[in-house]
């Protein structure tokens, strides 16, 4: 049984700029005592297309953590606009947010992300440079999918296995969205 459970995530300041910080609030659960740190990350995909676009935005490390309900915001810059081909710097995009405990990730959540520009002249004709002061990020906040593994969470050998496919808003696992534009997992 997971010792950590992720309660609740609100998106913060959302729609915003492209260049405006990423901010999540996230609330968990932790069923006993963990002696070690778990390790969030928040990482930007900066193309459908391959892996080496991806931005690992921040890391932070979190602990040791006493029994109890623990919440935080989770701020980072946006990611470097010279690492995201031109190609793919507008449009949709997912951002993820990833727990692991002793390198082992045990749940990870992906956000749509619609790249746009609001001015309807630079929509109709956007230039050939993106220009990212003029952009909005906009996170569809209503739709996680969720993943989650089975993990060690002692000192003894076992391999990582997924606990059960991509989750929706939609599906078994009892997701629902409030006017915070969060999602929880019961």
């Amino acid at each position: 049984m997971a010792k950590v459970q992720l309660c609740n995530v609100v998106v913060l300041d959302n729609p915003s700029p492209f260049q405006n910080p990423f901010q999540f609030e996230l609330t968990f659960e932790c069923i006993e005592e963990l002696k070690e740190d778990l390790e969030w990350k928040m990482i930007y995909v900066g193309s459908a297309e391959s892996e080496e676009h991806d931005q690992i935005l921040d890391t932070i490390y979190v602990g040791p953590i006493p029994e109890g309900k623990h919440m935080f915001v989770f701020q980072t810059y946006p990611p470097d606009v010279s690492k995201i081909p031109v190609a793919d710097a507008l449009g949709v995009t997912v951002v993820l947010l990833t727990c692991a405990y002793r390198g082992q990730e045990f749940v990870r959540v992906g956000y749509f992300i619609n790249n746009e520009y609001t001015e309807p002249e630079l929509k109709e004709n956007p230039p050939a440079q993106p220009q990212f002061d003029k952009v909005v990020r906009s996170i569809l906040a209503s739709e996680p999918r969720v993943s989650r593994f089975k993990i060690n969470w002692d000192d003894t050998e076992t391999n990582r296995q997924p606990e059960g496919s991509v989750m929706s808003a939609n599906n078994e696992v009892g997701f629902s969205e409030d006017s915070q534009s969060a999602m929880e997992v019961m």
